[in-house]
Protein backbone atom coordinates (compact mmCIF):
# COMPACT_ATOMS: atom_id res chain seq x y z
CA UNK A 1 0.00 0.00 0.00
CA UNK A 2 1.26 3.44 -0.97
CA UNK A 3 0.57 5.77 1.98
CA UNK A 4 0.67 8.95 -0.14
CA UNK A 5 -1.84 7.49 -2.59
CA UNK A 6 -4.11 6.34 0.26
CA UNK A 7 -4.03 9.85 1.74
CA UNK A 8 -4.88 11.31 -1.67
CA UNK A 9 -7.83 8.91 -2.07
CA UNK A 10 -9.18 9.65 1.41
CA UNK A 11 -8.74 13.39 0.87
CA UNK A 12 -10.88 13.11 -2.27
CA UNK A 13 -13.65 11.87 0.00
CA UNK A 14 -12.96 14.61 2.58
CA UNK A 15 -13.36 17.12 -0.24
CA UNK A 16 -16.69 15.71 -1.46
CA UNK A 17 -17.97 15.76 2.12
CA UNK A 18 -16.87 19.41 2.38
CA UNK A 19 -18.96 20.01 -0.77
CA UNK A 20 -21.97 18.27 0.77
CA UNK A 21 -21.65 20.25 4.01
CA UNK A 22 -21.52 23.55 2.15
CA UNK A 23 -24.23 22.43 -0.27
CA UNK A 24 -26.62 21.61 2.55
CA UNK A 25 -25.77 24.84 4.33
CA UNK A 26 -26.88 26.59 1.13
CA UNK A 27 -29.98 24.40 0.85
CA UNK A 28 -30.91 25.21 4.46
CA UNK A 29 -30.83 28.91 3.57
CA UNK A 30 -32.90 28.35 0.42
CA UNK A 31 -35.88 26.62 1.99
CA UNK A 32 -38.36 27.68 4.61
CA UNK A 33 -40.01 24.26 4.80
CA UNK A 34 -39.48 22.53 8.14
CA UNK A 35 -39.31 18.99 6.77
CA UNK A 36 -36.60 19.95 4.28
CA UNK A 37 -34.65 21.87 6.92
CA UNK A 38 -34.70 18.78 9.12
CA UNK A 39 -33.68 16.50 6.26
CA UNK A 40 -30.86 18.78 5.11
CA UNK A 41 -29.58 19.13 8.68
CA UNK A 42 -29.46 15.34 8.94
CA UNK A 43 -27.59 15.07 5.63
CA UNK A 44 -25.12 17.73 6.73
CA UNK A 45 -24.53 15.77 9.95
CA UNK A 46 -23.87 12.61 7.91
CA UNK A 47 -21.11 14.40 6.01
CA UNK A 48 -19.68 16.00 9.15
CA UNK A 49 -19.27 12.54 10.69
CA UNK A 50 -17.81 11.08 7.48
CA UNK A 51 -15.41 14.01 7.23
CA UNK A 52 -14.21 13.63 10.82
CA UNK A 53 -13.58 9.89 10.35
CA UNK A 54 -11.73 10.47 7.08
CA UNK A 55 -9.65 13.32 8.51
CA UNK A 56 -8.68 11.18 11.50
CA UNK A 57 -7.47 8.44 9.18
CA UNK A 58 -5.51 10.89 7.01
CA UNK A 59 -3.84 12.34 10.13
CA UNK A 60 -3.12 8.86 11.51
CA UNK A 61 -1.17 8.16 8.31
CA UNK A 62 0.79 11.40 8.67
CA UNK A 63 -1.14 13.38 6.08
CA UNK A 64 -2.85 16.74 6.11
CA UNK A 65 -6.63 16.60 5.62
CA UNK A 66 -8.11 18.51 2.69
CA UNK A 67 -9.73 21.74 3.81
CA UNK A 68 -11.28 22.97 0.58
CA UNK A 69 -14.02 21.95 -1.77
CA UNK A 70 -13.99 20.71 -5.33
CA UNK A 71 -14.39 23.17 -8.17
CA UNK A 72 -17.52 21.29 -9.22
CA UNK A 73 -18.91 21.86 -5.71
CA UNK A 74 -18.43 25.61 -6.06
CA UNK A 75 -20.28 25.55 -9.38
CA UNK A 76 -23.04 23.44 -7.82
CA UNK A 77 -23.56 25.90 -4.95
CA UNK A 78 -23.53 28.92 -7.28
CA UNK A 79 -26.01 27.21 -9.59
CA UNK A 80 -28.22 26.37 -6.61
CA UNK A 81 -28.17 30.01 -5.45
CA UNK A 82 -29.12 31.26 -8.92
CA UNK A 83 -31.80 28.63 -9.39
CA UNK A 84 -33.33 29.37 -5.97
CA UNK A 85 -33.41 33.08 -6.78
CA UNK A 86 -35.12 32.43 -10.10
CA UNK A 87 -37.61 29.88 -8.80
CA UNK A 88 -38.58 31.61 -5.56
CA UNK A 89 -37.30 28.85 -3.29
CA UNK A 90 -39.34 26.24 -5.14
CA UNK A 91 -39.30 22.84 -3.36
CA UNK A 92 -38.82 20.80 -6.54
CA UNK A 93 -35.99 23.05 -7.76
CA UNK A 94 -34.20 22.81 -4.41
CA UNK A 95 -34.57 19.01 -4.34
CA UNK A 96 -33.37 18.75 -7.95
CA UNK A 97 -30.30 20.81 -7.08
CA UNK A 98 -29.63 18.65 -4.04
CA UNK A 99 -29.99 15.49 -6.09
CA UNK A 100 -27.40 16.80 -8.55
CA UNK A 101 -24.98 17.28 -5.65
CA UNK A 102 -25.85 13.84 -4.28
CA UNK A 103 -25.18 12.30 -7.71
CA UNK A 104 -21.67 13.78 -7.61
CA UNK A 105 -21.06 12.52 -4.06
CA UNK A 106 -22.28 9.00 -4.84
CA UNK A 107 -20.21 8.91 -8.05
CA UNK A 108 -17.10 10.01 -6.14
CA UNK A 109 -17.51 7.23 -3.56
CA UNK A 110 -18.36 4.72 -6.30
CA UNK A 111 -15.23 5.69 -8.22
CA UNK A 112 -13.05 5.21 -5.12
CA UNK A 113 -14.61 1.82 -4.43
CA UNK A 114 -14.18 0.66 -8.03
CA UNK A 115 -10.75 2.10 -8.80
CA UNK A 116 -8.82 2.88 -5.63
CA UNK A 117 -9.57 0.11 -3.12
CA UNK A 118 -6.14 -1.42 -3.69
CA UNK A 119 -4.65 1.75 -2.21
CA UNK A 120 -6.58 1.35 1.07
CA UNK A 121 -6.31 -1.00 4.02
CA UNK A 122 -9.17 -3.39 4.78
CA UNK A 123 -10.29 -1.10 7.63
CA UNK A 124 -10.25 1.93 5.35
CA UNK A 125 -12.20 0.06 2.67
CA UNK A 126 -14.83 -0.91 5.24
CA UNK A 127 -15.10 2.70 6.42
CA UNK A 128 -15.50 3.94 2.84
CA UNK A 129 -18.13 1.26 2.08
CA UNK A 130 -20.13 2.23 5.16
CA UNK A 131 -19.93 5.93 4.26
CA UNK A 132 -20.99 5.09 0.70
CA UNK A 133 -24.04 3.28 2.09
CA UNK A 134 -25.00 6.35 4.17
CA UNK A 135 -24.47 8.82 1.32
CA UNK A 136 -26.36 6.60 -1.13
CA UNK A 137 -29.30 6.38 1.31
CA UNK A 138 -29.34 10.20 1.55
CA UNK A 139 -29.23 10.42 -2.25
CA UNK A 140 -32.16 8.05 -2.57
CA UNK A 141 -34.23 10.05 -0.07
CA UNK A 142 -33.69 13.25 -2.04
CA UNK A 143 -34.44 11.51 -5.34
CA UNK A 144 -37.63 9.94 -3.97
CA UNK A 145 -38.88 13.27 -2.60
CA UNK A 146 -38.13 14.98 -5.91
CA UNK A 147 -39.74 12.19 -7.93
CA UNK A 148 -42.89 12.36 -5.80
CA UNK A 149 -43.21 16.03 -6.72
CA UNK A 150 -42.66 15.31 -10.41
CA UNK A 151 -45.43 12.70 -10.32
CA UNK A 152 -47.81 15.30 -8.83
CA UNK A 153 -47.23 17.70 -11.75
Amino acid sequence: MNTEKAIEVLNTLVEINNDRIEGYETALKETEEGDLKSLFTTFKQTSLKCKVDLESEVQRMGGKPEEGTRTSGKFYRAWMDIKAALTGKDRKAILSSCEYGEDVAVATYDNVLKNDCDELTAEQRNMVKEQYRLIKADHDKVRNLRDALVEQD
